[in-house]
């Protein structure tokens, strides 16, 4: 989009469409107004010189996650996985149903 070029309604009506969202013709009208707000605010960006500034994909920069490595550890047995469980059934922890069983009240 040039500058200072708005939004048709047409405009929005087709973006409303590839986003799959119904609007009226009042919707159309208020997102249309709402849009081109938007963009004016925008605008200003444009005024700055960005010939000799290199794109920016991360606020960080060059700096990257500082992972372990992932190796696997031992775990805990059954037992003492259950070992403090409120109750238990089997090999399970058993805890109150939340689910209803479509039984009604």
């Amino acid at each position: 989009m040039a500058s200072g070029q708005q939004l048709t309604r047409d405009d929005v009506a087709g973006i409303a469409a590839y986003a799959r969202i119904a609007l009226d013709d009042a919707e159309l009208v208020e997102m249309t107004a709402y849009l081109n707000d938007a963009i004016a605010l925008l605008q200003p960006i444009l005024e700055y010189d960005l010939e000799d500034i290199e794109p920016t994909f991360h606020p960080i920069g060059d700096m990257a996650n500082v992972m372990r490595e992932d190796v696997p550890v031992p775990g805990l047995s059954l037992e003492e996985a259950l070992a403090n469980a409120g109750s238990r059934e089997g090999r399970a922890f058993r805890v109150p149903a939340i689910l209803d069983d479509g039984g009604g009240a």
